[in-house]
This record gives C-alpha cells, structure tokens and sequence, in this order.
C-alpha cells in the first residue's frame, strides 16, 4: 500500500503539485490495477470526497497523463482507461468481458505458452517517444539515452 508521502513524492517527481483531489485519483490508480474509466474513478472517489467533480477527475487524469505520471490507454474503443503502472508492459482487453489486463514486457506470440488462459485474436502495438531532434534537448535526456 502507498503512504500519502509516497504519492506526494510521486507527484512531485511529474512536476504535479499534490491536491487533495490529485492524491485521491493518484493513489486509486496506484492501488487499483484494473485499468479504471474517469466514471469508475469518479464513482469509487464521490463518496469520500462529496465536493469531487467530474470534470476535475478529467482534468487530473489528463494533467497526471500529461506529465508522464499515468498512462492513458485507448485499448477500450468506448473509454479511455488509466494504468497507474508506468513501468513497460503490454495490455490485453478481453472482447468480452471488456476487462484489461497486464502482460509482462517480454510478452510476444512467441512465448505465449505461457499465457494459455487468453485466447488472442489481434495484436496491436503502440509507441510513444521522442523525435532526434526533440531528444537532443529533452530535460529528461539521460533517461532517454539509456532507452
């Protein structure tokens, strides 16, 4: 479990400044890994924060996306959905059951053996990143060279 410190650093790491709010959507993601909706994450937070909105969990998702702090996933083509896991990986949905889940960063067809409770009929790959001449000056450069 993420202590509220912990979340705070983490926003501050992201240049976020923390807000109630902020740390309420922050540590919901970080301790909720089923890929959640801004509806999910609205009606998990409304009830503990009765002055919570709407359009400032969308707001707080986009900024925490923004800044590299979450990822935003187009996987569901009615829904984005937030991943509080930063770290690479790949995502399956489930054209069923819609649900999200995680798949280590060496996953490929190859190895799939291991992964014999899914039944796989597409695969998608997305890349984020930076052009040469944008990483040049990038603030974060030395964490892009050792990409």
């Amino acid at each position: 479990m993420n202590t509220i410190l912990d979340i705070q650093k983490r926003l501050l790491q992201y240049n976020i400044k923390p807000s109630l709010q902020r740390i309420a959507v922050m540590q919901y993601l970080m301790e909720n890994k089923t890929h959640p909706t801004a509806d999910i994450i609205y009606a998990a937070l409304s009830p503990a924060i009765p002055t919570l909105s709407r359009t400032t969990i969308y707001n707080t998702l986009k900024l925490l996306s923004e800044q590299g702090a979450i990822i935003a996933l187009n996987i569901d083509e009615k829904n984005v959905r937030y991943d509080g896991d930063i770290v690479a990986h790949t995502h399956f949905r489930c054209k069923k059951c819609s649900r999200i889940y995680d798949l280590p960063k060496n996953f490929t067809l190859e190895n799939k053996q291991q992964f014999l409770d899914f039944y796989i009929t597409e695969c998608q790959v997305y890349y984020k990143g930076y052009c040469k001449e944008c990483k040049k000056t990038s603030i974060n450069n030395e964490i892009i060279n050792n990409f």
